[in-house]
């Protein structure tokens, strides 16, 4: 898992370290030093952690005039026992919501299980984002994971998409691709 990097093509156009609204504004990385750990494996250091002890993210892009951002998530999301989807939300989307963002494109295709609880905070989740005109989309994340995710009927709250080809556009054009599908979806 060491060798896991978070998408870097994006780098020239934003670092969530240099964004003055970005929970991680001010962050040094280090390439050498491995600190986080999911369970006994190490995560490459540019992941950012957001206070779960299994689930790291980082921020690939966000535009404030357009209201979204892209979080690359990796690692565990344990809802059941570490609750992780109040403390993403707590630390991290609340934080970027207070900030204008209303859009929220989660990359899940390195979250190696989903354990499911309830769906309290995915529905405030949801309520919240939709008063707001906006949305959560959870893309690519694993079957077993996706599997888990549907059998807690959360993909009512956080819209499950897949889309293997997310790489090829710039941020603003993945942007328009998904509230285009979305927003078709409920015409």
């Amino acid at each position: 898992m060491h060798t896991i990097e978070p998408f870097f093509n994006w780098r020239y156009l934003y670092e969530s370290e240099e964004d003055e609204r970005s929970p991680f504004y001010g962050r040094t990385y280090s390439e050498f030093e491995f600190s986080n750990a999911v369970y006994n494996y190490y995560i490459h250091p540019q992941w950012d952690n957001f206070g779960s002890s299994t689930l790291f993210c980082k921020i690939l892009y966000a535009d404030y005039e357009m209201q979204f951002c892209v979080i690359e998530l990796i690692g565990e999301w344990n809802d059941a026992i570490e609750n992780d989807v109040m403390t993403l939300r707590y630390n991290l989307t609340d934080f970027l919501f207070d900030q204008g963002i209303t859009h929220f494109i989660l990359i899940g295709e390195n979250v190696l299980n989903f354990h499911g609880s309830d769906a309290e905070y995915y529905q405030q989740w949801y309520e919240e984002i939709s008063e707001a005109d906006g949305w959560v989309v959870l893309l690519n994340l694993p079957q077993a994971s996706r599997d888990e995710f549907k059998k807690y009927k959360l993909q009512y709250y956080v819209e499950l998409m897949q889309m293997e080809d997310w790489r090829v556009y710039k941020p603003h054009h993945l942007f328009q691709k998904i509230d285009q599908m979305i927003t078709s979806r409920l015409d």
